[in-house]
């Protein structure tokens, strides 16, 4: 099979022919037709994240077909239509798993960086952590569900009932929980790059009623804010934005230092927490919920073999929505 391979971080991609991998007991194989590409696969790429397998096929929002159920395998069925998200298996047996908190398991394995992933035309994955998919959607446009959706999902639940919600890094997550929010009800400020208009005025065509750069404040206090922009100089920036008892959720895996804050900003029961993961809960009630929105993704699609492009155009904000690798 074709696959894009990351052979050390920092270099780029590098387009390689592996043999078809064998799902063994427990696992799937998927003949993948598209695959969403993720700031969290620029940090495995760059090094920020460390230890990856190596070699490595990153990719971990992979739609395809079932096309291999390896020995004492149950669940998905032949030809289903599945997505197989970050999150790629757990122990099971843990406290964290136990309590349905399976996204903080100490032995989890994630695709695209522990597990090969989806940069490649096959791919194989634990059957207990694969999601059918809705209907409704094209494999370019549900691509982006499956971790933008997912874990911005986790986010927006942590920030809990905020009425009035800013969305700091108008990408690919927060281009589908805006939707979700209006939908609800919510008045949503999106921040983005300094002097990046484009992404404010898209952030307006979705429904945002204010768009402006990191840099400034909301024209009015805000119940929470979501970080998807993985700089930690705008935590104390959200701190400042937020009311009272407001809650700062930090959506991003990797986030680079936080600057000391005084406390007077966090004072009065303002929260700073991090999303780590997902769980399949999650996956199983954000894919029932973007349906009835109905969510939409605006995708820019990249041949495999442009994957190292791809990668390049989301790290310099060349694009506004989500780039998706098409396999068709």
């Amino acid at each position: 099979m074709r696959a894009m391979v990351l052979d050390r971080p920092g270099l780029p991609l590098r387009e390689r022919d592996l043999p078809l991998p064998e799902p063994g007991p427990g696992q799937v194989r998927i003949r993948v037709s598209a695959c969403a590409v993720c700031r969290t696969d620029l940090h495995v790429v760059d090094g920020e994240l460390p230890q990856p397998k190596l070699p490595l096929v990153p990719g971990h929002q992979i739609v395809g077909t079932l096309e291999r159920l390896g020995p004492e395998t149950g669940g998905p069925r032949l030809g289903q239509r599945v997505g197989v998200p970050w999150l790629g298996s757990t122990c099971g047996r843990c406290r964290y798993c136990e309590s349905g908190r399976e996204n903080l398991c100490d032995e989890a394995k994630f695709t695209g960086y522990q597990l090969d992933g989806g940069y490649a035309e096959h791919a194989v994955a634990d059957a207990r952590f694969v999601f059918p998919l809705p209907e409704g959607y094209d494999d370019l446009q549900v691509a982006p569900l499956l971790c933008a959706g997912l874990i911005g999902y986790r986010a927006y639940r942590l920030a809990g009932e905020a009425e009035r919600l800013g969305l700091y890094g108008f990408g690919a997550a927060a281009h589908i929980l805006i939707q979700l929010a209006r939908h609800q009800g919510r008045k949503v400020y999106a921040f983005s790059r300094p002097g990046d208009e484009p992404a404010q005025r898209f952030a307006a065509e979705l429904g945002a009623v204010w768009a402006g750069g990191s840099d400034q404040k909301p024209p009015e206090p805000l119940d929470a804010a979501i970080l998807f922009a993985p700089a930690g100089d705008l935590v104390p920036a959200a701190l400042r934005a937020v009311v009272k008892g407001g809650v700062v959720v930090c959506g991003g895996i990797h986030m680079s230092d936080i600057p000391s804050f005084p406390y007077e900003i966090l004072w009065g029961e303002r929260v700073v927490r991090s999303v780590a993961n997902l769980t399949r809960a999650d996956g199983e009630e954000f894919l029932a919920l973007a349906p009835q929105v109905p969510v939409r993704t605006q995708v820019h699609p990249y041949p495999l073999s442009e994957a190292n492009r791809a990668l390049d155009d989301l790290r310099a904000g060349r694009f506004a929505g989500a780039a998706v690798l098409t396999l068709s």
